[in-house]
């Protein structure tokens, strides 16, 4: 990710913010997802609503991880 990216990111969720370069959204989106569970962290409706609409573009994303302690 480039500077200007990660600046244009800031602290934004998948409803606000996804990469530019299309290739990049399913790593994100899968990575995003991963961290969301490892850690328990909450989801809003929004967040879930655009998380699903970019994991249904990518059909052979795989989300793993192990739910932290």
């Amino acid at each position: 990710m480039s500077a200007a990216s990660n600046r244009s990111k800031a602290d934004k969720d998948p409803a606000e913010w996804m990469p530019p370069y299309l290739p990049s959204r399913c790593e994100y989106t899968a990575n995003w997802i991963a961290m969301k569970l490892r850690w328990g962290l909450a989801v809003d409706e929004t967040e879930r609503a655009a998380l699903a609409e970019h994991a249904a573009a990518c059909p052979d994303m795989e989300i793993t991880g192990v739910r932290a302690r």
